[in-house]
């Protein structure tokens, strides 16, 4: 029950974040769990593979590259649904950006419910 109420909030998360930024789009709400479910995919299994290869990078960058990564994880997802679309490469980290703050607020969020 719990992993089906986070994927439905990180589809809502998507959801507004493609609203607010005028380089993502989605078709709808349906989509938008689609996507959320395929970032978590994607984040669990090939984003560690891709971390591990260009960690020489990412510490040259100190870390910087991680921006890259989470991108190229967004433009994935991209590439794989066609309900959802990104306009390049600063659309897809600033998107990453926006939906890692809202993850974060809606983690604080959930974790002082479960404190009480």
């Amino acid at each position: 029950m719990r992993l089906l109420i986070s994927l439905l909030v990180n589809g809502l998360l998507v959801y507004f974040c493609a609203e607010i930024l005028s380089g993502v789009g989605i078709d709808g709400y349906f989509d938008a769990v689609i996507v959320a479910l395929l970032l978590g995919m994607v984040n669990f299994f090939v984003k560690p593979v891709l971390t591990l290869l260009t960690l020489p990078i990412t510490i040259l960058t100190l870390g910087l590259f991680l921006l890259v990564i989470n991108g190229a994880m967004v433009l994935l997802v991209d590439w794989m649904l066609d309900g959802f679309y990104v306009d390049g490469w600063v659309w897809a980290i600033v998107f990453a950006l926006v939906m890692s703050f809202f993850n974060l607020f809606v983690g604080q969020f959930s974790v002082k419910e479960e404190r009480k």
